[in-house]
């Protein structure tokens, strides 16, 4: 199976540090972030990495040539700017295999969550399965009986819905993880730097399901702030 940790962000919400280094590369724990979540993956199956890079690609190229993972590296390179988690995942569409749905992970979560078994609950005519969880977050998912259908952003009091819900509504917080089938590579029609959520909703409104898989209450840090990621460290020691 195949997995792609999205690693091209510039990190700037973390300032000093997140312009010295990627966040691929911040120690948390004893380990950069690329580490743990290429662990994560590769214990949940995955048995090829796919990582897009931008903001100081070369350190983290020379990092995944240096260590072992646990799975063979394959570097998805964004020369001009980040092209956000959906134009990334389609520039790097050559390094995919087709036979089988993918993880795709954000490179600054830390967590214990259970992706062996958020896999296995991905049906296969579903085109993605969302983490999520139940934690504090002025973004959200907003899911009803057929899955994905808008998401709400309490910053800017936006509120966007693809199609009318149906049935029971449920908010939640996205969780940094996805497992995605490889027939949305034919289905994306959006170029460029875009947010993947921006294909997920359009193609949910034309009735493709994009369901969600609730990791509970287990560990899960993101490293996106240098407060968040003082507290990460914090939890790690």
């Amino acid at each position: 199976m195949d997995a792609m940790i999205l690693a091209a962000g510039l990190g700037t919400r973390l300032g000093p540090i997140g312009e010295r280094l990627p966040k691929a590369l911040i120690d948390v724990g004893g380990r950069p972030m690329i580490e743990h979540v290429a662990r994560l993956l590769v214990e949940a199956g995955a048995d090829r990495l796919i990582v897009n890079v931008h903001h100081h690609a070369e350190l983290i190229r020379r990092f995944v040539d240096e260590h072992d993972l646990g799975a063979p590296v394959s570097i998805s390179y964004e020369a001009e700017r980040p092209l956000e988690t959906g134009g990334g995942l389609l520039h790097a569409r050559p390094l995919f295999r087709d036979h089988a749905a993918f993880f795709l992970a954000n490179v600054d979560i830390v967590t214990n969550a259970d992706l062996l078994a958020m896999y296995a609950s991905h049906p296969e005519n579903r085109l993605a399965t969302l983490a999520t969880n139940a934690r504090e977050s002025t973004r959200r998912l907003l899911f009803d009986s057929a899955g994905l259908f808008g998401r709400v952003d309490l910053r800017s009091d936006t509120r966007i819905e693809s199609r009318p819900p149906a049935g029971d509504i449920r908010a939640a917080a996205f969780a940094g993880i996805h497992v995605v089938s490889p027939s949305i590579f034919q289905l994306m029609t959006e170029r460029g730097a875009f947010s993947i959520l921006d294909p997920y909703l359009r193609l949910a409104a034309s009735g493709h399901e994009i369901g969600e898989y609730d990791i509970g209450d287990v560990l899960w840090l993101e490293i996106g702030t240098p407060e968040r990621l003082e507290q990460a460290r914090r939890a790690m020691r």
